[in-house]
């Protein structure tokens, strides 16, 4: 059990994944919470290692004075590790130009946007179009599930399930179109997305209802009861919807005007399913490259 739970990492670990309650446009995140309730913590930076990578061409020293504060939503326990089911996906080239030129306008009305998962101020990048290139080549996630605590005599048998239920899937087209703005439950964060609501939709609802199912069998909390599945690039603290979704509907009107918006922002082949489970992903459905 020790040597299951060291490969596995850290308990508890915190994650920039999100899930979408529908109703209230709301995200949720992993978290934690004290006896007294929720507490804020500070993260560190991010890791030097990592902004090398994304071709940082000055001083570094800037971001090393840059920490985040958030709020994790379920308590930290040993043995339990941040659970999230989601499908992977890469922005196109040309996507990643023109998603770039909507968010240097958007970072330039709304302050204090960081990019999901590094963390990084969203106005440091946009002053380096190598940078930004290179961020938004990463790895983004359609959730299938809530990020949630998972014990760890529970893991085997989740992913076994999630396998069973997920292992035959044919390759589909997904169809970002819509740029939506989403907050999490306790309104601590707010989520500059791509929304899917055409092509892809219904084979990944039906993902959804799958892992779902899981979920059930493990008392683990299902996901939002109508979801809208989409991957998150940007987020800041605070309910900041009104101001991040008029900077972005100022933008697009722009776009429009000069005839540069398209039905679809990007698309994109479904090519598999992974689980992460703290510090280790499984892979639950994975389709041959073509």
């Amino acid at each position: 059990m020790d040597a299951l739970r060291a490969s596995y990492g850290d308990s508890s670990s915190d994650s920039d994944t999100d899930d979408l309650s529908p109703a209230a446009e709301n995200h949720g995140e992993v978290s934690t919470s004290g006896k007294h309730g929720k507490e804020s913590i500070s993260l560190p930076p991010p890791p030097l290692s990592l902004l090398e990578s994304i071709g940082s061409t000055g001083s570094l020293d800037v971001y090393s004075t840059k920490t985040v504060t958030r709020v994790r939503n379920f308590p930290h326990v040993d043995g339990n590790y941040a659970l999230h089911v989601y499908i992977p996906v890469f922005i196109p080239l040309l996507a990643k130009k023109e998603i770039a030129c909507v968010l240097k306008r958007v970072a330039s009305l709304v302050p204090h946007l960081h990019l999901v998962e590094a963390d990084i101020p969203l106005s440091i990048l946009c002053n380096d179009d190598q940078k930004l290139d290179h961020a938004l080549g990463r790895e983004f996630h359609i959730s299938l599930g809530r990020s949630v605590p998972l014990r760890v005599h529970q893991i085997n048998s989740l992913v076994s399930m999630l396998r069973q239920k997920l292992q035959l899937h044919k390759r589909y087209w997904i169809d970002f179109n819509k740029w939506q703005v989403f907050v999490n439950d306790d309104s601590t964060r707010s989520f500059l997305s791509l929304e899917i609501t055409t092509s892809g939709l219904s084979e990944i609802s039906k993902q959804i209802d799958a892992v779902n199912e899981v979920y059930k069998l493990h008392n683990l909390p299902e996901f939002y009861k109508d979801p809208r599945p989409h991957i998150s690039l940007v987020w800041a603290l605070g309910d900041i919807r009104t101001s991040l979704k008029g900077a972005v509907d100022g933008e697009l009107k722009k776009l429009r005007a000069g005839g540069c918006v398209q039905n679809r922002i990007f698309t994109s082949k479904f090519s598999g399913i992974e689980c992460k489970i703290g510090n280790k992903t499984h892979k639950i459905c994975k389709l041959p490259d073509e």
